[in-house]
């Protein structure tokens, strides 16, 4: 793409999103103060990285953190499952990285690093990130940068609600399928009526929260409809992530979005973004296309595994640098990393799907 800058692109973007998230809270005072206060270090975040661009070395806007390996689901085709990074399930190989989980004090220094470098969002997820509290609660205190927690919706307890009230930089996004019968197909009975009862609970605390969506071939139209979106926006939900499905367990691959599938994702999300300014449409890896190519490996953002292993992406589970012994800088030039720029796989010709997923023969003969 020719004249493009990914940091460019990248500093737009995580304003754009700030933004966003400012016009959505609008009649949210507390979260709209909260939200006026993070502009603030956001824009302290960029020109840090800015000026470590000027200086020749590139930091992501984005972190995408695995917190936790438990989970109290057992969702069809999960990757988290199918990459061996849930209990009794690890394997052999780069994925001994993943046999402990980093500790509170050891996740607060990475907290702490990712400030001092200019990176403003962490996406935590897990298995179920709600399983570490003492995570949670670390998080909650590094208030220049927002954590998007991407959750099944079901542990939300008096105690985690009266936590997100505290600290509004903890935004839950609550994993949904789309109607009753798809959810529950997928994530387990009872389990999307549970996510409801927690998006009337955030609801009635005024708290932001948004939604994760897996999108697959049988659930595309159902999930961006008129109508499921409009549920959504009825129960205070502001923000949408749909994230199209890999099929990392080998078997599921006749769920994958095709091309064609891809393009009515595309045109969709231009209408939705155009027409309905309420929400945040956020679309992984479509959105990447856009930018130019692949955005893991730390480009846009790296994926740090519960053991603290450094990965590609979270559909890309390869490490050969652990933070257990090397800083966050250190490990944004982990040997694998930038072996997987100077071969160009990163920037290669972008068709909407996952770029690391679909080469994961050349990324494992890599290290």
């Amino acid at each position: 793409m020719e004249g493009f800058r990914l940091e460019e692109y990248l500093s737009r973007g995580t304003q754009r999103i700030v933004n966003e998230i400012l016009k959505a809270s609008i009649d949210n005072p507390k979260q709209s103060i909260f939200m006026l206060q993070y502009a603030g270090a956001a824009r302290a975040a960029e020109k840090l990285r800015r000026k470590a661009e000027e200086e020749g070395e590139h930091i992501p806007p984005f972190l995408i953190a695995s917190i936790a390996r438990e989970c109290n689901l057992h969702c069809k085709g999960c990757y988290a499952r199918a990459n061996e990074s849930c209990p009794g399930e690890c394997g052999q190989g780069t994925q001994d990285l993943k046999a402990v989980q980093l500790s509170r004090e050891q996740w607060g220094d990475i907290f702490r690093q990712a400030r001092e470098l200019g990176i403003g969002f962490i996406l935590l997820a897990g298995g179920e990130p709600f399983t570490r509290r003492d995570i949670l609660e670390e998080a909650g205190k590094h208030r220049q940068i927002l954590f998007p927690v991407f959750t099944n919706g079901t542990m939300l307890d008096t105690y985690f609600l009266k936590l997100l009230t505290d600290c509004r930089n903890l935004i839950p996004i609550l994993s949904i399928e789309g109607n009753q019968g798809t959810t529950d197909e997928r994530r387990g009975r009872g389990v999307y009526q549970r996510i409801m009862d927690s998006m009337e609970e955030l609801m009635k605390r005024k708290l932001m929260f948004g939604a994760s969506v897996t999108v697959t071939k049988k659930n595309l139209k159902e999930v961006t409809s008129d109508s499921f979106l409009d549920g959504l926006c009825q129960r205070g939900c502001r923000a949408v992530i749909f994230v199209e499905y890999v099929p990392a367990d080998g078997n599921s691959y006749h769920l994958a979005p095709d091309e064609e599938d891809r393009t009515f994702m595309e045109k969709r999300l231009e209408k939705l973004r155009e027409e309905r300014d309420g929400m945040i449409y956020i679309s992984f890896p479509g959105d990447e296309k856009s930018s130019g190519g692949c955005l893991a490996a730390g480009r846009g953002f790296f994926h740090i595994n519960a053991a603290g292993g450094a990965e590609p992406c979270p559909f890309s589970p390869y490490s050969d640098t652990s933070l257990l012994n090397t800083t966050l800088r250190e490990a944004l030039k982990s040997p694998l990393f930038m072996r997987l720029k100077e071969e160009g796989i990163l920037d290669g010709e972008h068709t909407g799907g996952c770029v690391l997923f679909g080469q994961e023969n050349k990324v494992q003969a890599l290290l």
